[in-house]
């Protein structure tokens, strides 16, 4: 069995154990029944902040306090919590902290897909057992949703609307009636308190499967929004490839701000459709160009430096992740990029390593 120092990416209940353990320990406010924390310490965990004995928990979110303050007030009563956004605003790393900090356990996972069934939502069957036993509670096999009703625990459910919009409204009874019958066996089962389920779903993706109106009420809808300022997004940015950095143990010094300020610039420009000053108006690219791709891009470039290069993160080690950023349609977008090379790139004061580097990738 792997160490924990092996695993490549550590659940956060693993990775936060210390700051969890901290917060649990000095938390003398009221908590919801089955929640490991107080609301209050759920979201300095999130947010990050310097508690009373002077230790000190890392921020896991930068953004808006009253979002997350929303997020978690929405889990302490009988509404489920729809985490809304455009792709790479965060909203798994949201949910899964979430769980870690309220229930213990972010592994009650259901990850939808154009192939999520019902049974991945209610439960299955260990149908050797059910072909020799018959129906029964051993020849069952419980969904993440029926385990987290039983022990009180919040599920998960990632990507809810590219789920079909069938399978979708199997959680209509879960949220409503609290009770996820199993009509095969004459029973039920009833969840515990402290159960909730924590989705998320994009508005900006192909594919989407449109939530029907009887679930959406059983939801209490969160949209976490792109970061409002580029420094902002540079903090974002910074802190995750540190933190992957580490975890991926790259053999690469830290990048530089400055190359981070200006990927996260160029994405945001894109993104906006007009550059930072306001005085030149852009084509948008057909991708979303979110802050988790920026973190990719960066990523990328760390790894090409660490195990091509010289260990410091250049250019040209940036420069092929980047134009695979921009450019998802070889058409459309290639226009757009190549414009905005020559327009801006090319004429920004000591951005002409990025333009020649790139124009390489183009060419």
């Amino acid at each position: 069995m792997a160490t924990t120092t092996e695993i490549l990416r550590q659940h956060p209940e693993q990775q936060f154990a210390e700051e969890l353990e901290v917060l649990a320990q000095t938390d003398s406010r009221q908590r919801p029944p089955n929640w490991k924390l107080s609301p209050w310490a759920v979201t300095t965990y999130l947010l990050g902040g310097k508690l009373e004995n002077g230790f000190e928990v890392s921020s896991k979110y930068v953004g808006n306090r009253r979002v997350i303050e929303i997020a978690v007030a929405t889990l302490t009563t009988d509404r489920a919590l729809l985490l809304l956004g455009v792709p790479g605003t965060a909203k798994t790393w949201v949910s899964e902290h979430l769980a870690a900090a309220i229930s213990g356990d972010s592994t009650l996972l259901i990850q939808g897909t154009a192939g999520t069934s019902e049974e991945a939502i209610r439960y299955g069957w260990n149908y050797a057992r059910l072909l020799a036993d018959g129906p029964s509670m051993q020849a069952l096999v419980p969904s993440p949703t029926m385990r987290a009703m039983q022990e009180g625990k919040m599920a998960r459910v990632e990507e809810l609307t590219r789920i079909p919009a069938d399978v979708q409204d199997t959680l209509i009874t879960i949220l409503s009636e609290k009770t996820l019958p199993i009509p095969e066996l004459n029973s039920e089962v009833q969840a515990v308190k402290g159960f909730s389920v924590i989705a998320t779903a994009n508005n900006r993706d192909r594919g989407v499967n449109e939530l029907s109106s009887a679930l959406k009420r059983r939801f209490n809808t969160v949209i976490l929004p792109v970061p409002a300022t580029a420094d902002e997004e540079v903090e974002i940015v910074q802190r995750r490839v540190e933190s992957l950095g580490r975890a991926l143990e790259l053999p690469a010094e830290p990048p530089a701000l400055d190359e981070i300020r200006r990927i996260v610039t160029i994405f945001r420009e894109l993104r906006n459709g007009v550059t930072s000053d306001g005085k030149t108006k852009l084509k948008t690219p057909s991708g979303t160009l979110s802050t988790a791709e920026a973190i990719s891009v960066v990523n990328s470039g760390l790894a090409l430096a660490a195990h091509f290069g010289d260990g410091y993160l250049r250019v040209n080690d940036m420069a092929a992740g980047l134009v695979g950023a921009v450019i998802k349609d070889p058409v459309q977008d290639r226009v757009v990029w190549l414009e905005y090379l020559e327009t801006v790139v090319k004429e920004r004061a000591g951005w002409k390593d990025i333009y020649r580097a790139c124009r390489e990738v183009v060419d």
